[in-house]
């Protein structure tokens, strides 16, 4: 069997806030929500992009979960912005809607420029571009 990824799933403590910034200041579209907050998924190209709320988890999984707290080392969502000169651009847009700085747009030793900002709730997100020659 060959498998691949699907679908990324945030599990999150304030639900209205964080559909708050991914929609309006990330920009991706609710495709669907359950009517008591538990539950959204994003409009995304290629892999989905869903949030479900952590108080539940317990009750779903059986057992109670462990969860980081600030800034949240054990995974990164990453973004490709196309060409280099939007890194900078979608830093700007990103920091100025509430999200929180970790390093600032740079370029790196494999040919690419990126930023990483945090969300509301310390999730990492890198910024990157494509590669370049």
């Amino acid at each position: 069997m060959k498998a691949k990824i699907d679908m990324i799933g945030i599990f999150v403590e304030d639900m209205p806030k964080m559909v708050s910034f991914y929609r309006d200041v990330l920009g991706f579209p609710v495709k669907a929500a359950s009517p008591d907050n538990a539950f959204t998924e994003f409009q995304s190209e290629g892999v989905r992009l869903s949030m479900f709320c952590r108080a539940l988890l317990p009750q779903v999984l059986g057992q109670t979960p462990g969860y980081p707290s600030g800034l949240n080392g054990t995974f990164e969502i990453a973004f490709n912005v196309g060409a280099k000169e939007n890194v900078d651009a979608t830093f700007e847009k990103l920091v100025k809607g509430g999200a929180t700085i970790v390093y600032a747009p740079r370029d790196e030793p494999w040919k690419m420029r990126s930023a990483m900002i945090a969300d509301h709730e310390g999730n990492l997100i890198e910024i990157g571009s494509d590669f370049w020659e």
